[in-house]
């Protein structure tokens, strides 16, 4: 039996010199394969009496186990080791902060939109919201715009279809269309409330709170440059009421414009020009006292008193009722504000670019 002791721990020691699974397979070998010296042993037998094989037989198995036992250990052994190498190869340090995905943000001109909106809402303006398809009286004729004119050329303006060939629908080519409706909406609610009697279509003379709201939202046009877009964002403005002057629109947009730009010494200009909706009407410019734009005059808005046609149009009486409006382009404000000279980039829906208003 001191053999098979003697076999059993040199196998013992021969597995536990294995520092690899390859290596302990080729130990195995030279004690369980087919030339091992267990299965020496075991041939062996074949020399012994009957009851000499059944006691060195059963010696001999033990062996085996023993010898078996010892290289599942020594597997499991190498196995353990492999993984705790592994685990320190590639620990985490628990103290870093986790990855996270990448947070969304504003774009930048929904970002002006808001601030534009906070800022004329802060001097009691409405926020007046209309359909991105429009009808020819509301986007043209409403607004005193004859049918000769320019803008209602099919080079000009997306038509669409439905309509008439009378009053066709086309994308609204500005937000103008949503202060008629803002108004006409409001005369009617007044005209019930007074009870007026005068006949349907008759303009409202009655006492009626002053109409005061802004339009900002998506227009189209037949346009594209580096600071045009087919589809591109206004903002309208009107104020009507009793007596409201030139002079208050000065004040308001002068107001919104530092307020804007956070820069109180902003200069204004308003030189004459011509709109069909208002008579007198305004180009407004803006300078700025320093920066790279320091000294350049730069347009930013349209203005000027509401024509008595438009008053009319909203079902009011211009004899009582008079009003400024006006129109800014966001995207141009969006530029100035962040610095950017190509209005495309806005629109090309590029992350990197887009990222950094987060």
């Amino acid at each position: 039996m001191n053999d098979l002791t003697t076999v059993v721990e040199t196998a013992r020691a021969a597995f536990e010199l294995a520092h690899t699974p390859a290596e302990l397979e080729n130990s195995k070998a030279l004690f369980l394969g087919k030339s091992g010296r267990i299965t020496e042993m075991m041939k062996g037998l074949a020399a012994l009496s009957v009851e000499e094989k059944k006691s060195r037989g059963a010696a001999i198995n033990l062996a085996k186990q023993g010898i078996e036992a010892a290289l599942t250990a020594r597997r499991q052994a190498l196995a353990d080791n492999e993984l705790q190498a592994q685990l320190q190869a590639e620990a985490l340090d628990v103290t870093l902060p986790g990855r996270q995905r990448g947070t969304g943000g504003l774009h930048p001109v929904s970002l002006t939109l808001e601030r534009i909106e906070a800022i004329f809402g802060s001097m009691g303006f409405e926020v007046a919201q209309g359909p991105e398809i429009e009808s020819d009286w509301f986007n043209f004729t409403a607004l005193n715009t004859p049918e000769d004119h320019p803008a209602r050329s099919m080079h000009d303006t997306f038509y669409v279809e439905g309509g008439s060939e009378q009053a066709p629908n086309l994308l609204r080519t500005h937000t103008s269309p949503m202060q008629i409706r803002h108004a006409v909406q409001h005369v009617k609610k007044h005209r019930a409330a007074a009870a007026d009697s005068t006949a349907e279509g008759a303009l409202f003379s009655g006492a009626m709170p002053e109409i005061r709201v802004i339009a900002p939202g998506r227009t189209y046009r037949v346009d594209s440059d580096a600071t045009h877009s087919p589809m591109f964002h206004q903002c309208e403005g009107l104020w009507v009421g009793e007596n409201v002057s030139f002079k208050d629109l000065k004040f308001v947009f002068t107001d919104f414009c530092r307020t804007f730009f956070e820069n109180p010494d902003l200069v204004l200009r308003f030189r004459p020009s011509f709109f069909p909706f208002t008579e007198p009407s305004a180009e407004i410019d803006i300078q700025f006292p320093s920066g790279p734009l320091a000294g350049r005059w730069l347009e930013v808005a349209g203005s000027g008193q509401v024509h008595p046609n438009v008053i009319r149009n909203m079902g009011l009486d211009p004899e009582r009722y008079i009003g400024f409006a006006f129109g800014m382009g966001p995207d141009r404000l969006t530029m100035l504000r962040y610095g950017v000279n190509d209005l495309r980039l806005f629109f090309d829906g590029d992350i990197r670019f887009l990222s950094q208003f987060r």
